[in-house]
């Protein structure tokens, strides 16, 4: 009976390692995913809570519509006037089937953009921001370089095949992590529909987003699918419950959108956000030349940050001087409680001076004022 045991228990774990791949999230906990690459991470802190093979650089198709987006929106008025140029009409793939010489917002083309996926509205975007879908590409690169980001380059706006355009799903999710913090970015994302002109006549255009997780996962906020048959389907998604936002990317992943749910509920079950506060945070500084020795101080202002379901007590860490020089002014910023989960610093609160140290007058020697009239 026993060694029947052991066999059924090896049998299984053999069908399992080879038809159901498994990848370790940073819990400890397993679970299985499609994808070539993944990554979940928590969109504030960019702590990685699943990943598989997310180092990995790998191609993104049109996911790479995340960074055009951001980098026209850093460098651009939304509200300028864009002439469609013949470069940017019948390119290949997803289209708005835009008309050389008829005008549309840059705002309009985002949303052509990041709903129907649009590659002309990718090129428009590109050569009316950058010059040149080149220069373009080189604001995309220098925009990733500044971000620190060492594994993702970008050859075009659009994501179609070539052969230096790549990036991992650790890096993409920290792409879409820092366009989140643009408010235009998460309108346009979070939209389901949108109408847009055609040829100068108003909403003759309906673009429709092809993100289904927008209409199935509650609290989903965007962010964009991308497909080649080089590059497989990518996806990136982000969803926001009780306060804390994740970012979900899969590259090459054919059952994505179980993928993707798999991942953003694990994650939800996985963290929390938690208030800070600066009660109780106060004590007394000695100061040098003052008419007081001795001020007050204390941290204010309250704050929060996401932490694992499994942390315990924050461990708090008090960084002051040894005294202060007068002068000192109530509120004045002179230390930080910094707060740790571990040996990991989550989030810090200043201290302020909570009374004056006004400076102490010294009374002058004889000798002093003497000198001073010579002076």
């Amino acid at each position: 009976m026993f060694r029947k045991t052991v066999l059924i228990c090896i049998i299984t774990a053999i069908f399992i390692g080879v038809f159901a791949p498994f990848s370790v999230c940073a819990e400890g906990h397993e679970i299985s995913v499609s994808a070539s690459s993944a990554v979940l991470i928590e969109a504030e802190s960019g702590r990685v809570l699943y990943e598989k093979d997310a180092d990995k650089r790998r191609p993104m198709a049109s996911t790479t519509k995340i960074m055009t987006a951001l980098v026209a929106l850093e460098n651009a008025d939304i509200n300028m006037t864009v002439k469609i140029p013949k470069e940017a009409v019948g390119i290949e793939g997803s289209s708005l089937y835009l008309i050389e010489g008829e005008t549309l917002t840059l705002h309009e083309l985002l949303y052509a953009l990041m709903l129907r996926s649009a590659n002309d509205a990718a090129m428009a975007i590109a050569i009316a921001v950058g010059g040149s879908v080149s220069d373009f590409a080189e604001m995309m690169n220098e925009k990733a370089e500044e971000m620190g980001l060492t594994d993702t380059h970008f050859d075009n706006p659009h994501g179609l095949d070539s052969e230096s355009h790549y990036t991992t799903a650790y890096e993409l999710a920290l792409i879409t992590a820092e366009a989140l913090k643009n408010d235009v970015f998460r309108e346009i994302v979070s939209t389901y529909k949108k109408l847009l002109p055609q040829g100068g006549v108003p909403d003759r255009r309906l673009v429709v987003n092809h993100n289904r997780l927008l209409r199935t996962y509650d609290g989903c906020i965007g962010v964009k699918t991308g497909f080649t048959k080089k590059d497989g389907r990518c996806l990136v998604s982000a969803a926001e419950r009780d306060g804390v936002t994740l970012v979900a990317v899969t590259l090459n992943a054919p059952n994505d959108w179980s993928d993707h749910k798999k991942m953003l509920d694990h994650g939800f079950a996985s963290v929390k956000r938690v208030k800070i506060s600066s009660d109780g945070i106060e004590g007394y500084l000695p100061t040098v030349g003052a008419k007081t020795d001795m001020i007050k101080y204390g941290a204010v202002g309250d704050t929060s940050a996401v932490l694992p379901n499994d942390s315990g007590e924050l461990r708090v860490v008090i960084e002051l001087p040894r005294f202060v020089f007068a002068p000192v002014k109530n509120g004045d910023v002179i230390g930080r409680a910094v707060f740790y989960d571990g040996e990991n610093e989550v989030v810090s609160l200043p201290i302020e001076a909570l009374t004056d140290a006004q400076k102490r007058k010294v009374k002058k020697t004889f000798w002093q004022w003497l000198l001073g009239l010579f002076r």
